[in-house]
């Protein structure tokens, strides 16, 4: 039996069959009433057996928890004391983890190193009571926020799930790049997503795709994919309550803000980096990797065979048509196949048409309207068409209208077509495209110029930053390899005066005028001013003249 003096008290270390929590909290209460029954005289051997067969230990332990002493207030028999001089984890050892990414091991050097530059040297923590203390004092999201950040330690935390409502009720956006290569016009790129989620059903409401980075323009084709119902969109669509998004700028752009004000919805702007209070899209993001996109060719987090993780260069891809085509499939099949837990086997399509809240619904022509831009202003139809961006459209309805003052609205980044309002009823005139517009090989043989003049320029640029220096074993200055004559340098040096057209200028070419008598000027500034002209004789006998009158 090995005795602990601890802070007055006498603490036999036993090991309890019951848990850590069922222990200290039946042992407490079971000795406390044993103690009761002794100080009445009632105490027995039977009551003694009885509570040792509850916690799990012999009768000769509990036993000796009623042979010590009183314990303090709150001081559970038989548990092992706290020492008042144990380490424990502080604000310094904290800031030290982060610093070191979590590295316990070199947070101990650091702070031996402290300890032993103290006046007297200090005492460091062993490694292992270092370890035992950061085990004890922090949370596992605690040492994982660390180590790895917020994003790490919210692997750890606990989130709530909200109610579910009704249909319509809220909708949550977002954009998601596609972990899939597809050939958009011969490039590799990796397309966008972007969706609107109803959160009561798991319906998707709409989606839209974009060869590139996703602008307002796809939230506004989403939010009209998302509202009709008529095909191929419906049946689900209507107007939402309310819309969660995640400060992405597209969807806080002013044109999305004005079609989701003319629509009255509500706009729920989430804090960044908070996922977890969008997790109906969110889920979905996750869900359409693992159930569809890791199939296809060109998926970016394939293994691959080797040690490099590179895609192989005859891997064939899929075009941005036949993308788009499968996706929309899966979307379909998400909707009306799949049959996600939390509905209780009805897909997502039957939780939404079997849900009797009704349906606010706006007529495709307003919607068109609504999620349309408009620079705000007024242009004269001329006789060549509508000028607008330095471009003219024109369509069938435009003729006899010369003179007409119109409004018009666009499609953000969508040049090649415009809508056309009758700027003093509102009343909507027609479309109109571009009249000179380009063939599209035109476009591809611009597009193609374009791109192997950016290529050779950021080439250029590349060989004129690139600079090579020695290797050094010890402390020094950073030495430069490539040597340049001095010849060499003063030949580049005056093409680059050439180039410079703000040292051509001469600023000293006409020299500023002297300043006034009153005015202290030091003698360097005025040597470099001119002096002012001397009037004619008969203009300073005048002024003679007149002083003495």
């Amino acid at each position: 039996m090995k005795v602990f003096p601890v802070l007055g008290c006498v603490v036999v270390g036993e090991r309890s069959a019951l848990p850590e929590a069922a222990r200290v909290q039946m042992r407490g209460a079971a000795v406390g009433r044993l103690l009761d029954l002794r100080a009445a005289g009632r105490l027995t051997a039977g009551h003694v057996r009885v509570a040792a067969g509850a916690l799990g230990v012999s009768e000769r332990t509990v036993w000796r928890w009623l042979a010590a002493p009183d314990p303090r207030p709150g001081v559970v028999p038989g548990a092992r004391l706290v020492r008042v001089d144990r380490f424990v984890v502080t604000d310094e050892v904290r800031a030290l983890l982060a610093l070191w990414g979590g590295n316990v091991a070199a947070v101990q050097r650091e702070l031996a190193e402290r300890a032993a530059l103290q006046s007297p040297p200090g005492v460091a923590p062993s490694l292992t009571t270092l370890r035992r203390a950061i085990r004890r004092d922090l949370s596992a999201g605690e040492r994982a926020g660390l180590a790895g950040g917020e994003r790490e330690a919210r692997k750890h935390d606990v989130f709530l799930a909200r109610p579910r409502g009704w249909r319509n009720q809220v909708w949550e956006a977002d954009h998601v790049q596609a972990p899939v290569l597809v050939d958009v016009e011969g490039v590799a790129r990796r397309p966008w997503v972007t969706w609107f989620v109803d959160c009561a059903t798991n319906t998707v409401m709409g989606v839209a795709v974009t060869p590139g980075y996703p602008s307002r323009e796809s939230v506004l084709a989403a939010l009209r994919a998302a509202v009709l119902r008529e095909d191929p969109f419906g049946p689900q669509g209507g107007l939402p309550e309310k819309v969660r998004v995640d400060r992405g700028k597209d969807f806080l752009s002013k044109t999305v803000a004005a079609a989701f004000g003319a629509l009255v919805v509500e706009v729920e702007d989430l804090p960044a980096y908070t996922p977890h209070l969008k997790g109906t899209v969110e889920g979905l993001n996750r869900a359409v990797e693992v159930m569809f996109l890791v199939s296809l060719p060109g998926y970016v987090r394939q293994p691959r065979p080797g040690r490099r993780r590179a895609r192989p260069k005859d891997e064939l891809l899929l075009g941005f048509e036949d993308f788009t085509a499968r996706l929309l499939g899966w979307v379909e099949w998400w909707n009306t196949v799949h049959q996600p837990g939390p509905l209780g086997g009805k897909t997502p399509l039957q939780a939404w048409e079997a849900d009797p809240t009704p349906v606010r619904e706006v007529s495709p022509e307003e919607l068109w309207t609504f999620t349309l831009e408009d620079d705000g202003r007024i242009r004269v139809i001329s006789t060549r068409g509508v000028r607008f961006r330095r471009r003219d459209y024109v369509g069938p309805w435009i003729t006899g209208l010369a003179g007409t003052g119109v409004r018009v609205r666009f499609m953000p980044h969508h040049d090649h077509r415009i809508e056309v309002f009758d700027a003093t009823t509102g009343r909507y005139l027609g479309p109109a495209t571009v009249a000179d517009e380009a063939s599209p090989e035109q476009i591809t043989a611009v597009r193609t110029a374009r791109a192997a003049r950016s290529r050779r320029l950021r080439k250029d640029l590349a060989a004129a930053q690139h600079e090579r220096y020695a290797a050094v074993t010890r402390p020094g200055k950073p030495e430069r390899l490539d040597a340049v004559s001095s010849m060499e340098a003063a030949a580049e040096l005056a093409v680059a005066d050439r180039a410079d057209l703000s040292r051509l200028a001469l600023p000293d070419l006409i020299p500023p005028a002297a300043a006034p008598p009153t005015w202290r000027t030091p003698p360097s500034l005025a040597a470099r001013t001119r002096p002012d002209p001397v009037p004619p004789a008969s203009d300073a006998g005048d002024a003679e003249a007149g002083a003495e009158r």
